[in-house]
């Protein structure tokens, strides 16, 4: 097994677990991060490999304790700085791995200085348009929303998260959050 593969069965094993607060739902937002980051590296030009590694290690403290929530950006980064060190990854892929982990959040407003920082940050936040389910799971089960309640919260998560996206990244996914929008109404 090459060192992608293992990193997304080491995810798959981390979402699966009964420690991960965030429920097996978080294993369908970091696979379609992972996805969409590979998507806009394509488009942009940028490394799509760091991107992809990037997209499938950008949660990886959250889902691992949940205590590292507040700052998985930054234990994140940490952990897959430990984990490609394993696998003898050049050192100037890890060090953009990690920034693009670092500067994922869209709450954390960093500024982006490459390419694949965005594509990153930017696929974390289309990411919850492909993975309704698991924020429902948060709304309803995790957090004891009602519908009412629920509905909005996640209506609310989504809007964030399309205005936190860079100018490019909201230009290539508006079908999509049209789409979504009217799936809600």
């Amino acid at each position: 097994m090459d060192m992608l593969e293992e990193i997304k069965e080491e995810i798959k094993k981390r979402c699966e677990s009964s420690n991960n607060f965030f429920g097996q739902g978080s294993y369908e937002h970091i696979k379609s991060v992972a996805k969409n980051a590979v998507a806009l590296a394509k488009v942009y030009k940028a490394d799509v490999e760091v991107c992809e590694i990037a997209g499938w290690l950008h949660d990886i403290a959250s889902v691992t304790d949940y205590k590292l929530y507040k700052e998985h950006h930054i234990y994140g980064a940490a952990m897959a700085e430990e984990i490609l060190k394993k696998y003898n990854y050049p050192k100037d892929k890890i060090e953009l791995v990690k920034l693009c982990i670092l500067n994922h959040r869209g709450s954390v407003l960093k500024e982006k200085r490459t390419i694949e920082e965005r594509c990153v940050a930017d696929a974390d936040a289309i990411s919850h348009y492909d993975a309704l389910p698991a924020l429902f799971y948060l709304a309803f089960v995790q957090r004891k929303m009602n519908i009412d309640e629920g509905t909005e919260f996640v209506k609310n998560k989504l809007e964030r998260s399309y205005n936190k996206m860079s100018e490019e990244g909201r230009e290539y996914y508006k079908d999509k959050r049209v789409y979504v929008k009217a799936i809600l109404r």
